[in-house]
Order: structure tokens, then C-alpha cells, then sequence
């Protein structure tokens, strides 16, 4: 009984140990753990969503890219655009 006691130890340390060593290697080479993103957006120019309006259709309005919308807009679900919801239509990524 104590064998396995003593087994079950050790392989828990080493296993604490590899935990411990992958984690020290993600921070050396900044791989996760980040606290935020370091791309940050800044919106210049918005329009309020109407009735009807869909993604492609502002897309095409304001002759747009669909990737470039896409990403100055992170968070729109363009299956629930609601009436009066802002929409950025120009902005950077730092």
C-alpha cells in the first residue's frame, strides 16, 4: 500500500512539474495569458441601423469590404441587426 502511495506522489509531482514548466514556456514566448488584445479598434464614423438593413446591404452602401466591416464590427451578429443599432462603417486597428 505504501508502494503505491509513494507512486501516486511522485506522479503528481511530476505532472505539477510539467504544469508548471509549459506555463513558464506560454509567458517566455507570449502565448496566452494576455491580459487584453493588443490590436485595439477606433471607429470613426457610425450609422444607425433602419428597419430592413442587413450586413451586405450596408456593405454595399457604403461601398465597403465585407472583411473590413467585419472586423470594425467584431461583435455584430448580422442575422439580429436591430433598428437604431450602431453600425461603424470607417475605423482603424492599432
Amino acid at each position: 500500500m505504501t508502494k503505491r502511495s509513494n507512486t501516486f506522489h511522485k506522479l503528481i509531482l511530476v505532472i505539477s512539474l510539467l504544469l508548471i514548466i509549459s506555463i513558464i514556456e506560454c509567458i517566455q514566448l507570449g502565448i496566452g495569458f494576455e491580459e487584453g488584445q493588443s490590436n485595439s479598434l477606433a471607429c470613426k464614423s457610425i450609422c444607425d441601423a433602419e428597419d430592413g438593413n442587413t450586413c451586405l446591404g450596408i456593405v454595399k452602401k457604403f461601398n465597403l469590404n465585407v472583411d473590413f466591416f467585419s472586423a470594425i464590427n467584431p461583435n455584430l451578429n448580422c442575422n439580429t441587426i436591430f433598428v437604431g443599432q450602431w453600425l461603424c462603417i470607417d475605423g482603424t486597428m492599432n
